[in-house]
């Protein structure tokens, strides 16, 4: 998927990518570029979100229902997750290993396997 540099999409990937690996909602996202002085809509950052995720630039983890945070690291990794406080941590791809997955339906394949831990704080 090819995408045009419009000046949101630059202003957005400059504050997502210049960090390293991290990961945002679309509303936290939203509040560094209006901190950053940057007018952009919050339906413009959840568009660019899913943009970028479709393009393989980033990856969605959705932790619940309502809850969704966009991955700058791509690679074969899992997530720990404070639901307390709406935090993701990476689990290095080889620290986890994922055995049993079943045979998908016939004409499907398994594009990938996400598991999120839940922890709190003892």
């Amino acid at each position: 998927m090819g995408l045009r540099p419009t000046r949101q999409r630059v202003a957005l990937a400059g504050l997502l990518f210049r960090q390293g690996d991290r990961h945002v909602s679309a509303e936290s996202l939203h509040d560094e570029v209006t901190k950053a002085g940057f007018e952009v809509s919050l339906a413009t950052v959840y568009n660019t979100l899913h943009q970028f995720t479709e393009a393989g630039l980033l990856q969605q983890v959705v932790v619940d229902a309502g809850r969704s945070y966009f991955d700058t690291n791509i690679g074969d990794h899992q997530h720990f997750y404070y639901a307390d406080e709406g935090e993701l941590i990476d689990i290095p791809g080889a620290a986890i290993a994922i055995a049993g997955v079943p045979t998908p339906p016939k004409g499907t394949a398994v594009e990938r396997v996400d598991v999120i831990v839940r922890i709190k704080r003892a």
